[in-house]
């Protein structure tokens, strides 16, 4: 059983709308679902993505409105590493992010900034053979566009502890600089440990939540069986109806998710050039639509207007 690299990466914030104008605005991915965090429905969970909607370039929000800043600490995810083509791409992204006010510090093989609300990323040259992930932008050519997750930075309470459980449960390999690699069949996903600061963590707007791997439906009761040998905790499978899911936390203190490709946002019938255009939900909470809905932030489709085109302004 092997990871099939990061399937999504999912974060905090509390304005859906500055959220939304950012990464599908400024940052130019697709809005791929407009739903809600399936544990608390009356929070939204929006999800950035590529044209098709599939994993690896999945960046996620759960919107707790009015959430005050977090603190990335020990047991969280500090930064997200966003794949580019070439030096090319950076030198277009460091300028784009100028043109919109987004302080970036640029280095010789990397441009690094932060969301509105202090979420830290930073892109890098592609260093693996992934099919590039795209998203289609007006104002960004394909061959310029962000590729897919490169992999994340975090802070371990338990760094040896970190890394062992890498290396033995999740079967990653340590490369010379430290980072660790997880290789599935088609996509790569990387994880670094960073000395944790001296003050605690806050989990609140623009911090991770949590890292979500890559997996298959058919290893599932694999991956169960493996952690429950190791003596790992975790929530056993959870159905959240567009894939599957494990949750566990790993001994320095950040929660993984073990995330199936099968069978995507596609499950409900919507065409792919409609998703992000309406609410969607699991079929346990359909009943409760109208309620729901009313309690979520009205936001614009980012789209209307363009012919399927993203909108060339970022959303106010």
């Amino acid at each position: 059983m092997r990871l099939n690299g990061l399937h999504h990466i999912t974060a905090i914030t509390g304005d859906a709308r500055r959220n939304l104008g950012f990464y599908t605005g400024t940052l130019g991915l697709r809005l791929t679902a407009k739903t809600v965090n399936q544990d608390d429905p009356s929070v939204y969970h929006l999800f950035y993505g590529e044209e098709d909607a599939r994993p690896g370039l999945d960046l996620t929000f759960f919107e707790h409105p009015g959430a005050t800043p977090g603190r990335p600490g020990a047991g969280m995810v500090h930064r997200i590493l966003w794949r580019v083509g070439s030096p090319a791409a950076l030198a277009f992204w460091a300028e784009r992010l100028a043109g919109h006010e987004v302080a970036a510090a640029r280095g010789e093989d990397f441009v690094r900034f932060a969301d509105p609300e202090g979420l830290e990323h930073e892109l890098v040259l592609a260093g693996a053979p992934d099919a590039p992930l795209v998203a289609e932008h007006p104002e960004i050519p394909a061959a310029l566009a962000l590729q897919g997750f490169e992999g994340v930075r975090a802070y371990s309470a338990r760094p040896e502890r970190s890394a062992q459980t890498l290396r033995e449960l999740m079967g990653a390999e340590e490369a010379a600089d430290g980072v660790f690699v997880l290789r599935g069949e088609s996509r790569e996903g990387r994880i670094a440990w960073d000395p944790a600061p001296a003050e605690p963590g806050r989990q609140g707007a623009g911090t991770v939540h949590h890292v979500a791997w890559g997996t298959e439906h058919a290893d599932h009761d694999g991956w169960l069986e493996r952690l429950a040998a190791a003596g790992v905790r975790n929530s056993g499978p959870v159905d959240r109806h567009y894939f599957e899911s494990i949750y566990f936390r790993e001994p320095g203190g950040v929660l993984y998710e073990l995330a199936t490709k099968e069978p995507g946002f596609l499950v409900d019938g919507l065409p792919v050039e409609k998703l992000g255009t309406k609410i969607i939900l699991p079929p346990w909470l359909e009943a409760r639509r109208e309620e729901i809905e009313a309690r979520l932030t009205p936001l614009p489709d980012p789209r209307r207007g363009s012919r399927g085109r993203p909108a060339t302004r970022a959303v106010p």
